[in-house]
C-alpha cells in the first residue's frame, strides 16, 4: 500500500468519483492509466522531463480528517490509523489512488472521549462498511 503525500496527488485522487458513502465518510478512487509503451525512439534522454504523480502500479490510500469534523488532534490520528490499517483490505483492488474523507462530525455527546473504545468501534464499523461498498463497485 502506497501513501498519498502531496497536495497535487489528493486533488487528482479526489477528482476521481466518489465509490461509496456512508454517514461519516466517504471513499473518491481515481483510476491510473496503465504505463506507456516506450519504444527505441522515444527513449531519448530528455523528451518526458515530466514526474508523474503516481506510480502507475499499485493501490495509492490517503486519508483526509479535518480539524472541522474532528477538533482534537488525537481523535484525528486515531481515525487515520484506522483508515490506513484497514485501507490494506483495497490491495486487491486494480490499480488507482483511493481518498477517505471524514465528512461529518461524530456526536461529540455520544463520544465524549477522543479515544474512548465505543468511538474505535463505531470508526472501525463504518471503515469495514465503506470499503465492502467499494469492492462490491469495483467487481
Amino acid at each position: 500500500m502506497l501513501r498519498l503525500r502531496t497536495r497535487d496527488q489528493f486533488q487528482a485522487a479526489l477528482a476521481g468519483a466518489t465509490v461509496a458513502r456512508t454517514p461519516h465518510f466517504a471513499l473518491h478512487r481515481r483510476s491510473l492509466p496503465l504505463p506507456p509503451v516506450q519504444s527505441a525512439a522515444e527513449g531519448v534522454a530528455g523528451e518526458h522531463d515530466a514526474v508523474p504523480l503516481f506510480r502507475p502500479t499499485g493501490v495509492w490510500l490517503g486519508a483526509m480528517v479535518p480539524k472541522r469534523w474532528a477538533r482534537r488532534a488525537v481523535t484525528r490520528n486515531a481515525i487515520r490509523r484506522q483508515i490506513y490499517t484497514l485501507g490494506l483490505a483495497l490491495q486487491d483492488q486494480p490499480p488507482a489512488a483511493y481518498v477517505v474523507r471524514l465528512r461529518s462530525a461524530f456526536d461529540r455527546r455520544q463520544f465524549v472521549s477522543a479515544t474512548s473504545e465505543p468511538l474505535r468501534r463505531a470508526v472501525r464499523a463504518e471503515l469495514e462498511q465503506l470499503f465492502a461498498r467499494a469492492r462490491r463497485t469495483a467487481g
